[in-house]
């Protein structure tokens, strides 16, 4: 089963502050997240990983 990630874990995976995950989101670069009715942020670890492992091939 794929585990949904709350954002703060995201972050601190990706070394990066919540002011660069947004910046990033309004450019259309990052995973992909799914917002939650209570309007928290979740990231599929397959998807995190698969852009992990984007960023390690450039």
């Amino acid at each position: 089963m794929d585990e949904w990630l709350p954002l703060t874990e995201v972050l601190e995976e990706l070394g990066i502050t919540r002011a660069t995950w947004y910046r990033w989101r309004n450019r259309g670069y990052g995973p992909a997240a799914r917002r939650l009715p209570n309007g928290h942020l979740r990231v599929r670890r397959s998807v995190l990983d698969e852009f992990n492992n984007g960023l390690e091939a450039a």
